[in-house]
């Protein structure tokens, strides 16, 4: 796997996601919404479904947004950072106060406590805020303190800088190991345990202990991904998750891969099962993260 291309999301209404993304968080649409290609819509087995894709653009990272009909699900009441379904997306920010007050006026659904949080050196020392855009996809805005990752976006213009990484929730560590650096070949760069009052107020939750992995595609990155691992609190939503590409609760890793037939046959010997369409592929991965992987040029 050479580079996440973009993060797929599903989405109720297209008109009100560019409006959000846009005011709340300064992306720019590359173009009106699109049928979506015809290979990406049998690979993802929405066959059965009319299918329009937006995508969205800051700095040199995208954004697809996806809207099916007949709709599927509803993202899931009471979601929290604990779901086997949680991916959010993270933005760096020029300055953490005027980012946050911008996204709250898009009416944002906080999930943090108490406003943007500064998490102790032993966390990396970071700012962030957690929210949720009107589908319930969470979004995390977060300020480096210094170091190679601010050095990243010293020189990106603007008050919301990029996509630094996009952060999945898994219920079990080692298969998501086994699967992502060991069948995607997606080299785990750094890891942590992330505890205390200050990531309990961020994630909104009572008393968290989250192991924080950072993978990093052979391409380099931006974004690169993030494995989110709760040692507690536990969760009691179902794994795989139950949802499809037509589900709002879904999101997607686009991936360029160099060698598709390779990567799918890597996939199914890791017991996952793949769709092939084309120079496309859709896989569920652990805990039923989606997948597109794209054969690069």
């Amino acid at each position: 796997m050479s580079a996440i291309l973009a993060i797929g999301r599903t989405v109720a209404d297209l008109a009100r996601t560019e409006a959000f993304y846009r005011d709340g968080l300064g992306f720019e649409a590359e173009g009106p919404p699109e049928p979506l290609p015809e290979p990406l819509r049998q690979a993802m087995g929405l066959e059965a479904h009319a299918a329009h894709r937006l995508r969205m653009r800051l700095g040199g990272q995208r954004l697809d947004f996806l809207r099916v009909e007949p709709a599927g699900a509803p993202y899931p009441e009471a979601p929290r950072a604990t779901d086997p379904f949680f991916q959010h997306i993270a933005i760096p920010v020029r300055d953490m106060a005027a980012a946050a007050d911008r996204l709250a006026t898009a009416e944002a659904m906080p999930i943090s406590i108490g406003g943007p949080q500064r998490l102790p050196a032993a966390s990396g020392g970071v700012t962030a805020w957690k929210a949720r855009d009107p589908d319930g996809h969470p979004v995390e805005l977060i300020d480096f303190p210094g170091g190679p990752s601010a050095e990243t976006w010293a020189e990106a213009p603007g008050l919301f800088l990029g996509i630094d990484h996009s952060a999945l929730t898994v219920t079990d560590l080692d298969a998501a190991l086994a699967f992502f650096p060991g069948a995607l070949g997606i080299r785990l760069a750094q890891r942590g345990l992330n505890v205390g009052p200050e990531q309990a107020r961020l994630d909104g939750l009572p008393d968290p202990e989250v192991d924080v992995l950072a993978l990093e595609p052979a391409g380099g990155g931006p974004p690169h991904l993030e494995l989110l691992h709760y040692r507690r609190p536990g969760t009691d939503r179902p794994t795989p998750a139950p949802f499809g590409p037509a589900d709002r609760a879904t999101s997607r890793l686009i991936l360029a891969v160099t060698d598709l037939t390779a990567a799918a046959n890597a996939i199914r010997a890791a017991r996952y099962p793949v769709r092939v369409a084309g120079d496309v592929a859709y896989t569920a991965g652990p805990d039923g993260h989606g997948l597109v992987l794209q054969q690069s040029p």
